[in-house]
């Protein structure tokens, strides 16, 4: 099937389904990740770039709303209590998201990558993680509520699951709580926050928390030929025949199934595939994932603004074509 037909043929198929039902839900709109700066080693590694404010200024001349600021915190943090976050590597996320809403975008910033509370969720890692937390929530609790929202830990996986994630996160919200007492607080499920994950999140009892999920399916899409995963899937893998168009009516069912169960509306935090697909294969996947979803009131953040999941070619100085009408906004 010829890329141009597949949207048609998901929608024809059943994919334009009934809106959820009203439910609370973040403002998010058109939103990208920041991936590949904050959250690498170093700043801007894994073929991401250091941020600067005239990013900002062209993802919201472009349309978005919101950008999802990814930052390892762990590795510029210290191990033992009070878990110091080194005050250069502070102040330079807080340049980066006053950037952010200097040109009006709203701002979700997370924990991603501590690497060591999802290889062993201890006391001692958990402590480390309300820590870093008691830190950065008091560094942006001056910002509005309405406009920054914080994401305790991206991706729960191996060992940190739904059977401790509450364990786990509970104390970092309590830390949360002391200085932004109803501020937005996301919480994604185990299995990498797969849309699987819905089914079993448990969240904390706080009116304000708001569930998350990402979106890379079908896996040997959207990753195919991913250095980092092993076995990488292999190349030439197309997406959009009736396998594809099946899974996605299920797992569009499975977040209208959560949504009436809980009363909640979660948002996809990531989704998009790996620059060794086609642009043309690419755009069409962002496009008819983008399309589903929207049409069931679900907010989504692209991966990423520029990186090797890019909508911006950093080489080229150009958004990569189709990729901002496979987001709904203005080509």
């Amino acid at each position: 099937m010829k890329p141009k037909y597949i949207l048609a043929a998901l929608l024809i198929s059943g994919v334009a389904a009934p809106a959820l039902a009203k439910t609370d839900s973040l403002p998010i709109g058109r939103c990208v990740n920041m991936g590949n700066s904050l959250e690498t080693p170093t700043e801007g590694a894994w073929g991401g770039k250091k941020i600067d404010a005239a990013d900002f200024k062209r993802i919201a001349d472009a349309g978005f709303n919101t950008i999802r600021l990814p930052v390892r915190w762990s590795t510029r943090a210290s191990d033992t209590a009070p878990y110091s976050i080194d005050p250069a590597f502070m102040a330079r996320v807080k340049t980066v998201v006053d950037d952010a809403r200097k040109v009006g975008l709203n701002v979700i910033l997370n924990s991603h990558h501590f690497e060591e509370i999802h290889k062993d969720p201890s006391d001692a890692n958990i402590a480390k993680l309300a820590g870093m937390w008691t830190q950065i929530a008091t560094a942006f609790a001056d910002q509005p509520e309405s406009n920054l929202w914080f994401e305790i830990e991206n991706e729960p996986h191996d060992k940190f699951n739904d059977s401790n994630l509450l364990k786990v996160l509970n104390p970092a919200l309590a830390e949360i709580r002391k200085s932004n007492p109803t501020r937005p607080v996301i919480i994604g499920g185990e299995f990498w926050s797969g849309v699987n994950s819905l089914k079993t999140l448990k969240l904390p009892d706080d009116p304000n928390i708001v569930p998350t999920f990402h979106y890379y399916d079908p896996f040997n899409f959207t990753h195919q030929g991913a250095t980092w995963v092993d076995p990488s899937p292999p190349l030439g893998r197309k997406y959009g025949g009736p396998e594809d168009q099946k899974l996605l009516q299920n797992d569009l069912q499975k977040v209208r199934d959560y949504v009436a169960r809980t009363g909640k509306t979660p948002f996809m935090g990531e989704f998009g595939a790996y620059s060794t697909v086609s642009i043309e294969d690419r755009v069409n996947y962002q496009k008819t994932i983008r399309v589903a979803f929207d049409q069931i009131g679900i907010g989504m953040c692209a991966w990423a603004y520029t990186n090797t999941f890019p909508l911006w070619d950093q080489e080229k100085k150009a958004w990569v074509p189709g990729m901002r009408d496979a987001m709904g906004l203005k080509e």
